[in-house]
């Protein structure tokens, strides 16, 4: 029985691990892309230059506090569970 939960364990953690990856890879892309688009719109002097960078900003963050909070799966320290505050904290301002 030890070993299923082990295996199951194990699972879970490297699930999490893939998780974390991929969300905040797709956050770092969705901000170096929005990034990109407000500098070309820049000299373009569009209106909504703010607007659309602000939307990209925290949809990045979205993606990057998906996988702090898939972190948690994973984290067993006060200090990691401190940072996640920290990033939720500044997400909620």
């Amino acid at each position: 029985m030890e070993q299923v939960i082990s295996f199951l364990q194990d699972i879970v953690h490297d699930a999490a691990e893939i998780g974390i990856v991929i969300a905040e890879t797709v956050g770092i892309a969705i901000l170096i892309i929005t990034a990109i688009k407000c500098f070309i719109k820049y000299f373009k002097k569009d209106e909504h230059l703010r607007l659309e960078l602000a939307q990209g900003i925290a949809l990045a963050l979205e993606f990057k506090l998906g996988g702090e909070v898939l972190h948690t799966v994973i984290a067993r320290e006060w200090e990691d569970l401190l940072i996640l505050g920290g990033i939720i904290a500044l997400r909620g301002v």
